[in-house]
Order: structure tokens, then sequence, then C-alpha cells
């Protein structure tokens, strides 16, 4: 798993790359958490290079979008692959989060 981070004025633009999985959502986590902070309003997720999530990183995910809607920011996700989307189609997740097909549409 790598994540990156290119942050613009309150927005940051976050590409996550490889899998997220009980051997690295902690990393993964504390990744995200130190490219965010209070002045951020938007977190853009890439998701075009995510291959793999399980459970522990959909919570991971929850977790940022409960810390995001807390304080009236938004978190965006764009370019699933299809089985990542067909993941959060199953788990239900396809309804709390925003989901859009590329980053030009996440940032309308």
């Amino acid at each position: 798993m790598k994540l990156t981070a290119e942050k613009n004025g309150s927005e940051v633009l976050l590409k996550i790359e490889g899998r997220v999985d009980t051997t690295n959502y902690g990393e993964f986590e504390n990744s995200v958490n130190e490219a965010i902070s209070d002045e951020i309003k938007t977190i853009l997720m890439d998701c075009s290079d995510l291959n793999y999530i399980s459970s522990s990183g959909l919570r991971v995910f929850l977790v940022i979008q409960k810390k995001m809607m807390a304080s009236g920011g938004k978190f965006k996700l764009f370019s699933m692959q299809n089985s990542i989307k067909e993941i959060f189609d199953i788990s239900g997740f396809s309804k709390i989060f925003e989901i859009f097909p590329d980053q030009a549409s996440a940032r309308k």
C-alpha cells in the first residue's frame, strides 16, 4: 500500500495504490490522518490503483467519512476499479460515499 498526498488550499488529493487489508490498515489510517488537518475541507481520493480492500480498510474509509462530516467537509472517491466498486456496492458503502467516475467529476 502506498499513499501520496497533494495539498491545494483547503483541498487534499490522496492517491491510494495497492492493497488495504488487515496487514496495513493502521498504516493507511495514520497516513491519511497525517495528510489532513483542520483547514482541509475536501478530500479527493483517487482509487484508480487500489486493487484490494478488506473490511478493515473499509472501516478506515468510514472513519474518514465521519470525521469529514463532523467538520462540515467532504470526502469524495473517484476512479474505482470495477472490483472495488462492487465491494462498495455489496457492503452498502456506495450509499454512504460520494463516488465519481473521474477526478474532474469529483471536483465539481
